[in-house]
């Protein structure tokens, strides 16, 4: 994606089934599951770079020691940090006598993160400064090891405000108003609840407070709390936990916004926001790795007792489409196969766009995202070209000379790479025309791959959002290189809405699409739909949430997605740019023939899954129009 957003945080979860000396046996280190999450850490930076955390429960531990383990880190490589500074306490630990190493019981007793059930995260902060206090895992701890709760997740909530209050309610005094607060103190609230309604039983049962400590731990109705701590949620999740005592599990949105995987076999139980990173670090089949179904829960027991249960009321449910289009890794075979579809379907609109002249026409993409759209692309415009040339033999067949026949055969696209992104510029200056001349050498060019003022250049993206890097850079060092015309393609459709459910992109004037259609209203002098989307907008603030509807949708309905693609065209072309500029994106049509299991697509279309993506949409035009600059949720 040539412009930059902060999205999708991570989930790593492993929990060990057997004794550590099952793993010192067979693996040959008591340090498995460790060196299994750093693994599934590291095969998913790609969901956050802001920050990285573990934690670690240790199970029937000896009282007076202690159990859970956390270590969090905001450092520019957060997860290398994070196991620099694990493995540099175990080996401080053992210097004295390294053979402690092939002993798991001493290990397990004096050493940190040696436990059986592990649980990381990845953070890309959407909200709130990037300190330390933000980054997951999150802790809840209590002297009883049944009410310490350790979170971490993937999540946004559209209604934080309305939970908040609820908490107050409940008469909780949370120390922040954020949604991580508020979902820890949530599930801590019932999690609480739980404990003293069991504890009030086994007492009347004439147990004693021992032997109630062992039946809380066994009986501890883990689904119970999750339902009723997610009822009044609205937005996307998938949030991971663990009790002190050594319950664990993993729930997902009933409309399934957020994505996890869980594998397990009789020596672990893993979860991931990735179904590839659970294959590769395990060694596992497709078939094998199994999609965490929306509203259900992944719970995990103490004595080791494993079950896939519903834990919320279904929903119409809409798998978030920007997973596949840019989010998640390509190595899973699903993904790669659906993102070259999506470059495949473009080639109608492209072969217009350039008038069929294959010959005069050089195809590339922006790296590095791109590729595998890219990579479907070529498959359809050689699919093209071979049709071509058959159809060009058969009509000659009885006059082709060998020359002509030569001719025909090497009729096919023209593939170079064109863009190179080069290293990250940082910049202090202020002055525009001094960045912008920065910014604009954030890519570099391929010389003598155009021939000047003869070729056309198609250049495929995965997405358009701001448009920004487009005029600032990527066109116009595209220029440099003479084109005839510019076809800027994005293999996503026109992104015009914002998303309130994980990804950072919350503010309507960002968007290139939303300008677009703000200037043809202003040019067709069509100012009332403007102030009538506001007026409606501010009326649907005053009605309860699940009667909004999103007047945003009244901005782009009098015109044609060509239309808007064209006024986007004007808006990335800089005064100075020689070369014809077309911009062409997917329709969303396309989009679902292309990804058809995950439908989430209100950021193009505006249909949102839960009624907070409509409060969002219309609060963000309200601050929009009263030119607020601030996030609409």
């Amino acid at each position: 994606m040539s412009d930059t957003i902060k999205h999708e945080c991570g989930i790593a979860f492993v929990r060990l089934l057997k004794p550590l000396d099952f793993y010192l046996k067979k693996y040959g280190t008591p340090f498995y599951g460790l060196n299994k999450m750093q693994i599934l850490m590291e095969k998913q930076h790609n969901r956050g770079q802001d920050g990285a955390g573990l934690a670690n429960i240790k199970l029937f531990p000896k009282p007076g020691h202690v159990y859970i383990n956390r270590i969090r880190s905001n450092d520019d490589t957060p997860i290398k940090e994070i196991f620099q500074r694990i493995y540099d306490r175990i080996e401080h630990a053992v210097a004295a006598d390294p053979s402690r190493l092939n002993n798991p019981a001493w290990l397990k007793e004096h050493v940190e993160f040696t436990g059986e059930v592990f649980l990381g995260h990845l953070r890309y902060g959407t909200f709130g400064k990037n300190d330390i206090e933000n980054v997951h895992p999150v802790s809840r701890e209590n002297n009883w090891m049944t009410r310490s709760l350790v979170l971490a997740g993937n999540f946004n909530l559209t209604n934080i405000d309305e939970l908040y209050e609820r908490l107050i309610d409940l008469g909780q005094y949370p120390p922040a108003k954020t949604d991580t607060v508020t979902i820890l103190e949530r599930i801590g609230h019932f999690l609480d609840r739980e404990n003293e309604d069991k504890y009030r039983y086994f007492k009347d049962k004439g147990y004693s407070k021992r032997e109630i400590t062992d039946l809380l731990a066994r009986h501890i109705d883990l689904k119970e709390i999750l339902s009723l701590a997610a009822r009044r949620w609205d937005g996307g999740y998938v949030m991971a936990g663990m009790i002190g005592h050594g319950d664990a599990f993993v729930m997902r949105d009933p409309c399934g916004i957020r994505p996890a995987y869980y594998y397990r076999d009789d020596e672990v139980v893993v979860a991931a926001s990735e179904r590839a990173v659970i294959q590769t670090t395990f060694n596992v089949p497709y078939e094998n790795v199994q999609e965490l179904a929306p509203g259900h829960a992944l719970l995990v027991r103490r004595d080791g007792d494993v079950s896939d249960e519903r834990f919320i009321a279904p929903q119409e449910v809409r798998p978030c489409s920007f997973e596949r289009i840019y989010f998640s890794r390509g190595s899973d075979q699903d993904i790669y196969r659906e993102r070259k579809r999506l470059g495949r379907l473009l080639v109608p609109q492209i072969l217009k766009s350039i008038d069929g002249d294959i010959e005069n026409t050089v195809f590339s993409y922006i790296p590095n995202t791109a590729e595998s759209a890219f990579f479907g692309l070529v498959e359809g415009l050689d699919a093209h070209c071979a049709a071509t040339r058959v159809q060009k033999i058969m009509a000659g067949r009885d006059t082709l000379t060998e020359e002509r026949l030569h001719e025909i055969l090497h009729y096919k696209p023209r593939v170079e790479k064109i863009a190179i992104k080069d290293v990250k510029m940082r910049t202090f200056i202020t002055q525009d025309d001094e960045r912008d001349d920065l910014v604009a050498h954030v890519y570099d060019v391929t010389y003598g791959t155009i021939r000047p003022d003869a070729d056309n250049l198609v250049i495929l993206d995965d997405s358009i959002v701001r448009g920004t890097t487009l005029r600032r850079s990527i066109i116009r060092i595209l220029d440099r290189l003479k084109p005839k015309k510019i076809v800027v393609c994005s293999s996503a459709p026109q992104i015009r809405y914002p998303d309130c459910y994980g990804i950072d992109m919350s503010r309507l004037g960002d968007f290139v699409a939303f300008r677009a259609a703000i200037e043809l209203l202003k040019e067709h002098g069509m100012h009332d739909v403007i102030d009538d989307v506001y007026r409606k907008a501010k009326i649907q603030m005053g009605l309860e949430r699940s009667e909004a509807v999103n007047c945003v949708k009244k901005i782009y309905e009098p015109f044609t997605d060509a239309e808007i693609s064209s006024k986007i065209a004007q808006i990335v072309t800089a005064p100075d740019i020689h070369a014809g500029i077309e911009v062409i994106y997917q329709s969303v049509e396309n989009l679902h023939q292309a990804i058809p299991l995950h439908n989430g697509d209100w950021y193009f279309t505006g249909d949102y899954p839960t009624p907070g993506g409509n409060v969002v949409a219309n609060k963000a035009f309200i601050n929009f129009y009263e030119n607020r600059n601030e996030r609409a949720y």
